[in-house]
């Protein structure tokens, strides 16, 4: 949420400094993963600042006293201790705010979500970084990290509306406050909220099964207010860390899927959209038709034609090409309709295996929501090979995918992919095919709630598995029909071998799919 927010920190900044300021840097130490306290003191008054820069949570607060353990800490920073600090503020629209020491040295929290660390600068230059898998902080400037931006009507015209441009750090939560029309009354909206945080009030409370921190009222459920960001801040972390390890892995993993499942329903209704636009504009090979029939009838070097529609017995206007002899502009169209139909059965490509991936997700969420140990989670995020941190590497399916009667047919690529589709993809309920005793692929029928699997849906999805084997050129192929149940893979068979404890053969003619479908 908005604890790495550049406005939350403004805030933050502009309350620690009077307290940090002239304050020695004592201690600086790690004593767990993926944490550093700075233990910063005058007489008679102590301040320390934790930090936790783990992947899926960065964030800071402030204690007055702690308790360093005995054993297994590391000293961090050393150049640094003994320093006396001079300034505390935030870097002008970034997330990231800087304790300032005497003898040029900087500390720079960088909070920027799961690339968070903590540098210490030199005048302009890192000389050392807490987090050293993240190498590109190496080369950062501390002078570059600022970011002043005139935050005028006259550039926002200048930068084509683009109110990123203007306040970069707007959140997307914030982002949706100004929602607008015409770009001036966005710009109106964007300028009042700016103005508005730079005096904010804090909300902690629960966002999408999580303790978060906001800047904005009734975005947090059970919110409680806050006009100290320091307090707002501790409150925060100590509700976060106060929830469970397991809670937290478990309601990140639902909220990462439930993420995924709304993009890709948002991505089904984009492209069924184009595929219906598609649909309604298929007279290209009409056209062609048209054209070829009445060749005698088009003058050379015309831009258009009126011609009747031996379709419809109505007249029709055809935009031609100059350029073009009137057999040429024929073929144009005929090329036209052909590149719309490769369009269109990849489009249908593309819908059949987003909606399957649909299918997975869902079967996933019902099977996460309902895990109950951290060791089960993890074991299921692994097995399944979730990678709910990097959405690009999340697959999609990666299987030839058909549709018969309006049930789904994967069909395996290859061996390592069969293990792929049978072990991962396929589940007790389906219906599992393989042209028998010879290599071929993996066929899958995914089952639907409450319906039996049509003798038509199960011959047509073993002509397919019979067709994808070596017996693709044979009259007649015995294909195995088992549910996936009754299909094992033990560790010693090689890729895309499985035992099959229980089967019903059919004999079915190879056809390929464009002859079957």
């Amino acid at each position: 949420m908005m604890h790495q927010n550049y406005y939350f920190l403004r805030a933050f900044t502009q309350e620690i400094e009077p307290v940090l300021r002239g304050m020695e840097l004592i201690t600086c130490f790690s004593q767990n993963k993926d944490e550093i306290v700075f233990g910063f003191g005058r007489p008679h008054q102590d301040l320390y600042i934790r930090a936790t820069l783990q992947g899926d949570f960065a964030c800071f607060h402030t204690l007055e006293e702690f308790h360093r353990a005995k054993k297994n800490t590391i000293e961090l920073f050393e150049t640094a201790i003994g320093k006396q600090v001079t300034q505390v503020k935030v870097m002008l629209n970034d997330r990231s705010w800087a304790i300032f020491l005497k003898g040029n040295l900087t500390l720079l929290f960088k909070m920027y979500g799961n690339r968070a660390n903590v540098l210490l600068f030199e005048n302009d230059e890192v000389i050392d970084i807490f987090h050293k898998k993240l190498q590109n902080d190496w080369n950062l400037k501390l002078s570059e990290i600022p970011k002043p931006i005139e935050q005028t009507w006259e550039n926002f015209c200048l930068q084509n509306h683009q109110i990123k441009a203007i306040f970069p750090t707007f959140d997307k939560h914030l982002l949706a406050q100004i929602q607008a029309d015409s770009p001036q009354e966005i710009w109106q909206k964007a300028f009042a909220l700016h103005q508005k945080l730079l005096q904010p009030k804090f909300f902690v409370g629960m966002y999408q099964y999580l303790p978060a921190l906001s800047l904005l009222e009734g975005l947090l459920e059970n919110a409680r207010e806050y006009t100290s960001a320091v307090k707002a801040l501790n409150e925060f972390y100590y509700a976060y860390m106060r929830v469970s390890q397991f809670t937290r892995e478990h309601q990140q993993a639902i909220r990462q899927v439930e993420k995924l499942l709304e993009k890709t329903e948002n991505y089904l209704q984009k492209t069924y959209q184009k595929w219906q636009e598609l649909q309604e504009n298929r007279d290209l090979e009409k056209i062609g038709h048209l054209l070829m029939a009445n060749l005698h009838q088009i003058p050379d070097k015309a831009e258009r034609i009126t011609l009747t529609d031996f379709y419809t017995e109505k007249p029709i206007t055809i935009k031609l090409k100059p350029e073009l002899s009137p057999q040429k502009n024929a073929e144009w169209y005929y090329k036209k309709a052909k590149n719309q139909k490769i369009e269109l059965a990849k489009l249908e490509e593309n819908l059949q295996a987003r909606e399957l991936y649909r299918d997975v997700l869902q079967n996933h969420l019902e099977k996460i929501k309902a895990i109950s140990s951290l060791k089960e989670l993890r074991n299921y995020l692994k097995k399944n090979k979730l990678d709910l941190q990097d959405e690009k590497n999340t697959e999609i399916i990666p299987f030839k995918v058909f549709e018969i009667e309006g049930f789904k047919v994967l069909v395996g690529k290859n061996a390592q992919n069969n293990d792929l589709l049978t072990q991962k993809y396929a589940y007790k309920e389906d219906l599992w095919l393989h042209a028998k005793d010879v290599t071929g692929s993996h066929v899958i029928i995914k089952y639907q709630s409450g319906k039996n699997f049509p003798k038509s849906v199960i011959e047509k999805a073993a002509q397919l598995a019979a067709y994808f084997s070596k017996r693709r050129n044979e009259t007649l192929c015995p294909v195995i029909v088992t549910p996936k149940k009754f299909v094992r893979k033990t560790k010693d068979l090689d890729a895309g071998q499985v035992i099959v404890e229980k089967e019903n053969v059919v004999m079915v003619e190879p056809l390929a799919p464009e002859k079957l479908l």
